[in-house]
Formats: C-alpha cells, sequence, structure tokens
C-alpha cells in the first residue's frame, strides 16, 4: 500500500477522534473507542457485499429450527465471521432517536459471531455505548467510519459508475494491520507511554524475516510450516512472517501452508492481532492467538514450531509472572531450569526487574530436534541480555545454556532511534537449533549501528531505517560469515570466563595481656577462665603464630572466636592460619581462553605479587557475556602534538590582531 494512502487513512481516522471525541473523553482514552471502531468497520466492510446471502441462510435455518448456526452462516458470508443481524453499519446512520440507535446498534454488536464477540470483549467496547449515547455522539462516529472519504475495505471505491476514475484503492489485510500499528503508535506516544511498550517497525521485522527465512530458503519443501510469537502484540511479526515465507517458497516452486501461533497479555493489542488473523479469512488461525502471559500461562506449553520472531518486553518488572509461578526462587518451569552435564542445576532466573531473556529461552523450549531445519528464532533484546549478570546469575547462566549448547548464530548490533517509543540501542539475536557446519561452535558479531537511512520525517523516536538495499547488506554479510570491521566470527570459548575468589590467609600476632572487656561473656567465670588461660601460655609460645598460641591455651573454640578479636591484630609478618583474610579477598575473571587456565593465571598475575594466594575452589563461577565494545571499539584518534601547537598560534595571533583593532578604535 502507498504510504501517502496509508497515511492519509491515519490521519482521517486520527481527525475522528479530535473532531467527535474531544468534548467527551480525556485525549488518553481516545483510543478506547477509535480502535474497536476501526475494527469494526474493517469488519463490515467485508461482509457487506454478503449480508443478503447471510440474512436468507440465517432464515432458512431459523425455520428448519437448527441451533448451531455459526459455521453455516459464517460460510454464506464468505468468511472466518460474520454478523448475523439485520444491520450494516451503515443502516444505522439513519436512526434519528438515541434509543433507537442503542438498541440497533447493540443489535448489530450481539450479531456478530462468537469468534468477534471475544475481540469486543476484550476492547471492553460496549463499556462506551453509554457515554456516547449520552453526548450524542454514536451517530456521527459511525458516520464519520462510514464515510466516502475513507475506505477500509478490500474493494477500491471510484468517482465515477464507469469505474475509470479511482477515488480510494482497495486496503488489503497488510495495509490495514499497518494502520492498526500506526494508530496504536500515535496512541502510545500521546499518553508518553513506556519504552518497552512499542511494536516493531516493519523495515526491522523484514530483516529478522530475512535472517531465520533466507539461510534456509533452498530448504523449504512443500510442506506445512508453523510460525511463533509469543509477545505478539498485534500480530505484525506473524503478518510479515506468514508473507516472506509464502514468498521464497512460491519462488522456489514450493507449495506450503503456514500455521500462526502467537501470545499477547495486553487485551486491546490481543484484540487486534485476535481481529487480524480473521480478517486474514482464517479462523482456526485467530484461535491459534493466546491470551495472557506467556511466561506464567503459556498458551503453547505443548507445541514446537518451525520459526519464531519476537520483540518481548524488555526493562520490564515480571514479578507478578514470579509471583504467580510460587515466587522468583521457586520457579519450577522445565523452560527456565536446566541441568548441565554433570547433573548440577542451572537456574536461568533473571532479575525481576527485566524478564527479557525469559522471552527467549520460552522459544527455545519450544524448538523442534527432529526435523531437518529443526528451529530458527529471530529476537530483539537491548543490551542488558547480552552482557548484565555476574557469573552464576540468571542472565548469565541464559547465556551459558544457550552458547554451551551451540543455539547462537548471530547477534547484530541496531542503530539507535530505530523504534517509535524508544531511542535505546538493540540487538537482533539470531539462533538455530540446526546449524551449518561452517557455523558450528561459533557466534558471529555484526555491528550494523552505522548501517541506516535517515527518515524524511521522524516517527516517535524513530529517525531512521533500515531500507531494502541495507537490509541485504546485512543479509550478505550474515549469510557470507564475511569478517571485516562491521563482522567477526568468534568461538563460543571467546565468551566465557571463570569468576574465581583469589584469598590471602589471615595472619595474626597475638598481644595477650589485653584487656578483655566484661560484657563479653554473660558469665563471669568464663572471662576468669579465658584470662586464666591466657595467663598459663608457656612464655615461649610464638606470639606470631596464632595457631600455636591458641592450642597452648587448651581453650575451647568457642571461648576463643570471643577473645580474639580483643588479643590480636593483623600483622602481615606473623604466620599464616587455615582462614582467608576476608580485607585482602579479590575475585578476578579469568578468560575460558586464557592459556593455561586458571593455574597459569595465578602463576603469571597473581602469585607473583602474592605468593601466599590461593583459589577457593568452591566459589569458582563460570560466566557468559557479549560486549560489543570489546571487539568493535574504536578508539579516537588524537591530534599531533605539532598540529596543536600550531592551532594555538593561530588563535594567539588571532586574539591579538582584535585586541589591536579594540585599542585602535579607543
Amino acid at each position: 500500500m502507498d504510504n501517502q494512502v496509508h497515511n492519509s487513512i491515519v490521519s482521517f481516522i486520527w481527525g475522528i477522534a479530535d473532531d467527535c471525541l474531544r468534548d467527551v473523553y480525556v485525549r488518553g482514552k481516545y483510543r478506547d473507542v477509535i480502535l474497536p471502531m476501526t475494527v469494526i468497520r474493517r469488519l463490515d466492510a467485508l461482509l457487506e457485499d454478503t449480508k443478503e446471502a447471510v440474512l436468507d441462510m440465517k432464515k432458512m435455518l431459523d425455520d428448519a429450527g437448527v441451533d448451531n448456526q455459526w459455521p453455516a452462516l459464517c460460510s454464506a458470508a464468505g468468511q472466518a465471521f460474520c454478523n448475523a443481524s439485520p444491520f450494516r453499519l451503515r443502516d444505522l446512520t439513519s436512526r434519528a432517536k438515541k434509543q433507537k440507535l442503542k438498541a440497533d446498534f447493540e443489535a448489530y454488536l450481539d450479531g456478530f459471531s462468537p469468534n468477534v464477540q471475544e475481540i469486543l470483549e476484550k476492547f471492553k467496547f460496549r463499556n462506551q455505548l453509554d457515554t456516547m449515547l449520552d453526548a450524542d455522539i454514536l451517530g456521527a462516529v459511525v458516520e464519520k467510519f462510514i464515510s466516502s472519504d475513507i475506505n477500509l475495505s478490500p474493494k477500491p471505491i471510484y468517482k465515477d459508475e464507469a469505474k475509470t476514475i479511482l477515488k480510494h484503492p482497495g486496503l488489503d489485510n497488510h495495509g490495514m494491520g499497518t494502520i492498526f500499528e500506526e494508530l496504536i503508535r500515535r496512541f502510545n506516544e500521546d499518553n508518553n507511554e513506556e519504552a518497552g511498550e512499542h511494536w516493531t517497525p516493519r523495515d526491522v521485522v523484514e530483516l529478522m524475516a530475512d535472517l531465520i527465512f533466507l539461510p534456509v530458503a533452498d530448504k523449504i519443501k512443500d510442506a506445512t510450516y508453523s510460525c511463533y510469537d509469543g509477545a505478539c502484540g498485534t500480530g505484525g511479526m506473524l503478518t510479515v512472517a506468514h508473507d516472506r515465507l509464502l514468498t521464497l517458497a512460491e519462488n522456489n516452486g514450493k507449495k506450503v501452508s503456514i500455521h500462526l501461533y502467537g501470545q499477547e497479555i495486553n487485551p486491546e493489542t490481543y484484540a487486534i492481532a485476535k481481529a487480524d488473523m480473521l480478517l486474514k479469512g482464517d479462523g482456526e488461525e485467530a484461535e491459534h492467538i493466546s491470551y495472557g502471559s506467556t511466561l506464567s500461562q503459556d498458551g503453547n506449553a505443548t507445541l514446537q514450531f518451525d520459526f519464531m520472531l519476537s520483540n518481548p518486553p524488555y526493562g520490564k518488572s515480571w514479578k507478578t509472572d514470579a509471583d504467580k509461578m510460587g515466587g522468583k526462587d521457586d520457579i519450577q518451569d522445565s523452560r527456565f531450569k536446566t541441568k548441565l552435564n554433570d547433573e548440577s542445576e542451572l537456574k536461568m532466573i533473571p532479575r525481576t526487574s527485566d524478564g527479557q531473556l525469559l522471552f527467549l529461552l520460552n522459544n527455545v523450549a519450544k524448538m523442534k530436534n527432529n526435523t531437518e531445519l529443526g528451529s530458527r528464532i529471530a529476537e530483539v533484546h537491548n543490551g542488558s541480555s547480552i552482557f548484565t549478570g555476574d557469573a552464576g546469575s540468571g542472565e548469565s547462566n541464559a547465556r551459558r545454556y544457550l552458547i554451551e549448547n551451540d543455539l547462537v548464530e548471530a547477534i547484530i548490533a541496531v542503530p539507535e532511534n530505530m523504534f517509535y517509543n524508544t531511542g535505546i540501542g538493540t540487538f537482533i539475536w539470531v539462533l538455530s537449533n540446526k546449524k551449518e557446519e561452517r557455523r558450528k561452535g561459533k557466534i558471529q558479531l555484526i555491528d550494523a549501528t552505522s548501517m541506516k537511512s535517515p527518515l524524511r520525517k521522524n516517527m516517535g523516536n524513530k529517525n531512521c531505517e533500515f531500507t531494502p538495499e541495507i537490509r541485504n547488506e546485512i543479509v550478505r554479510i550474515f549469510t557470507e560469515m564475511e569478517e571485516s570491521e562491521v563482522s567477526m566470527v568468534l568461538n563460543n570459548d571467546e565468551f566465557a570466563y571463570w569468576t574465581i575468589t583469589v584469598e590471602r590467609p589471615l595472619r595474626l600476632r597475638v598481644y595477650s595481656d589485653r584487656e578483655i572487656p566484661s560484657e563479653t561473656f554473660k558469665k563471669a567465670e568464663e572471662l576468669e577462665t579465658a584470662k586464666k588461660a591466657l595467663a598459663s601460655v608457656p612464655p615461649e609460645t610464638p606470639k606470631d603464630d596464632w595457631t600455636a598460641f591458641a592450642k597452648a591455651t587448651k581453650l575451647k573454640a568457642t571461648i576463643l572466636k570471643k577473645i580474639r578479636p580483643f588479643i590480636t591484630e593483623k600483622d602481615s609478618q606473623a604466620k599464616p592460619i587455615d582462614e582467608p583474610d576476608v580485607d585482602l579477598r579479590d575475585t578476578e575473571n579469568v578468560p575460558f581462553t586464557y592459556e593455561g587456565g586458571i593455574d597459569a593465571f595465578m602463576k603469571n598475575e597473581v602469585l607473583s605479587y602474592a605468593p601466599d594466594a590461593y583459589v577457593d575452589e568452591e566459589k569458582t563461577a563460570i560466566g557468559y557475556e557479549i560486549s560489543f565494545t570489546k571487539y568493535f571499539y574504536k578508539p579516537i584518534e588524537l591530534r599531533e602534538m605539532s598540529d596543536i601547537l600550531e592551532s594555538l598560534k593561530a588563535l594567539e595571533k588571532e586574539a591579538d590582531g582584535v585586541l589591536a583593532e579594540i585599542m585602535e578604535g579607543m
């Protein structure tokens, strides 16, 4: 669809809100009317031509006493949905009285099939009727939506009866989906919605689709494939994926069928996604969109998918989900908890302030292992997923699981300001469980942060885009595994490290004649016992050897623990004891790629400075981190000193000239 046409439709619908709702609703509530009415008008437009056929079928079924009429009525409508009321939307504009309009409009809404009723319920649209009727704006809103100044029908509108002069082109389902998304973007922007509440621009989605489909295009067969999005919003990613896969198959002479699955937690965007699937003409596909939280109410727990695309919420709390799942520390969901080769448990639960990695793990849990293609995933995250979390944390463990299972093909850094409601930098993860031989054990990093084209007009925060040429170049770099200034192919071990705890022994000098505070012991006799024991220690017992001195007192360990702080001081010259000095404790990150491993690191980097240092092996943890800065950092070239001096001389000369002019003018 032409962008100008798309923009004019969005502007017209936006104008309906300003014209009709301004004095009745606060601006933030416009969407409660505009979005469901847009859906209703689109459904209505698709049902207009078959209205008589549906009413004829209904009369026949009523006469025959048939109870479950919906399958036959939908068939008569030629859609996956229908409206069995006597009305079309345009029939309601002639109602002069508010009560007649209310009764007929409610009958019109009640006439929709059950799959549309759920959409209306999630929009809570019926709750708006009394408000609109009391303000006498319902009729005006309906008239605006059926106006000849706008076309939400797939059929073109002509200016003349001969149909030679086009007034409005038809609006296909893809264009309708784009309009839904643009309206939501505007409403979000107008309400200053948080950064995590945004949908993914089509140029980014198309790149993601290319990254999961193009590498296996020659392996697509005459078969049925499934696409899934666990944070599907309005369903835009699924729509693009469907079209892209269908086109690839046709180009290769293959006939495929594609089933789309998704889940969405926001009732409004869920309703639009469901409507979008209905508009595609397949009622079964609409049933594949689940409502609720993917994390705590997985609507596709038993299914696996061929392709998965997603842009999960990031930087957004998932504490409510954690509580529903038994609390963060007690989550037993197998998607987020696994076992290592040594059968030890690996918990991949991130902090509750950001649950984006859980969506990636959810997708991984739905990968197919018994097919030639396996499963391919493309998912957008912010930087938190690639580097947040120390070794042993939930985030690091999630990265460890993904990388040690060799699932990550590539991570692509996306330019800032690519999204509508956030300007932060993002990354596209590309995963596969059936890697090509040349990719096994490796991850490709692509720095595409400078690969962008500026927009002529900003759309919210979005000020740049991926043109088809840029997308093709990124895909080329990916498919060819090219290594350059913007692309590196690294072994999996490059991202792994050990975090070791380096200890040094505690060294204490004894001062046995120091006073022990009376409050150290509850019983006075215990204090006296301690004093006598200290006094009885043979004078030849070394005072720089706490172990020997403590043994010589013959006191119980509990008493020694109480008196030690008062009769000792740290002394680097004293003999070490079998206890670490917490003040000297240090942690070090040792890369897996360090030649010789931890032992060599200690020998080369630590023991030459602290010969008594040692590693507490029980505290050693494995971590994984991916740092684009480390590999793509380009230091700023400093100017030569001679250039700086020349510039200073020139400035000095210029200043002298200005001063001279001032003096001459005085």
